[in-house]
């Protein structure tokens, strides 16, 4: 939400008091040292507060920046879950691009599908660094040129299950390589994965298929780039 909108929904607090009684221009410019020709201006949209100023407004008249948000906007970018009380747990199908931050806003969740509680409990998370913030488990749908680089495991529209708290290169099971989503350009490809050096090699399951290689800035680590391990592979019948 831009700053403007945050000041024009104070303005709208400050009129609905005014109108009810509530409030003067005179006592706010009171309460807030300034002046009554800077309050005014204000009320009548002639001059903006600084921010400063807002924080000022705002603390004398008992409001915080909350109260300026709009419900709706707020809804959109929430990312609490619907609660589940039976022994199944919603977890959110969201886009690639969306699947690399560590919450998934509402507005980006495509649908919600439910897995076994006893089945995500018994999987092993193995994190590298802080990942603590992150929603555990989120699905993505893998399309048509994705699936092509890991044919046959993979097939156009295939569901996957993320455990974005599993972004370790050790293998998950003893002579099985784990696959993973990968981040790449600001969304993730889905790939097995191999550090050389400072690189990281992004092998597809299709022979036919190239090699990609993405090189580790400076500071990073590889499990920065690993957004999580395949968990779960679900096609629709």
């Amino acid at each position: 939400m831009k700053f403007k909108i945050l000041q024009e929904n104070l303005r709208r607090i400050l009129w609905d008091r005014i109108e009810a009684g509530e409030l003067t221009g005179l006592r706010l410019a009171q309460q807030t040292g300034f002046k009554q020709a800077h309050i005014s201006n204000f009320l009548n949209k002639k001059r903006g507060l600084s921010l400063e100023g807002m924080d000022k407004v705002l603390s004398v008249q008992h409001l915080s920046v909350l109260d300026l948000l709009d419900p709706a906007e707020v809804s959109k970018r929430a990312t609490i879950l619907p609660p589940s009380g039976d022994e199944f747990e919603n977890i959110v199908l969201t886009d690639p691009s969306t699947a690399t931050q560590p919450l998934i806003p509402s507005m980006r969740v495509k649908e919600i599908l439910k897995f076994k509680k006893n089945f995500l409990c018994k999987l092993k998370a193995k994190t590298e660094g802080d990942r603590t913030p992150w929603q555990r488990f989120v699905l993505i749908r893998i399309d048509a040129r994705e699936a092509q680089t890991m044919a046959p495991r993979l097939l156009p529209g295939a569901t996957l299950l993320i455990d974005r708290h599993y972004n370790s290169l050790a293998p998950y099971r003893k002579l099985d390589s784990n696959m993973y989503a990968v981040l790449k350009n600001d969304t993730c490809t889905v790939k097995y994965v191999e550090v050389t050096g400072n690189h990281l090699i992004l092998r597809p399951h299709n022979p036919s298929s190239p090699l990609e290689v993405l090189a580790i800035k400076e500071h990073a680590s590889p499990s920065d780039y690993l957004i999580g391990r395949i968990a779960y592979i679900g096609l629709e019948s």
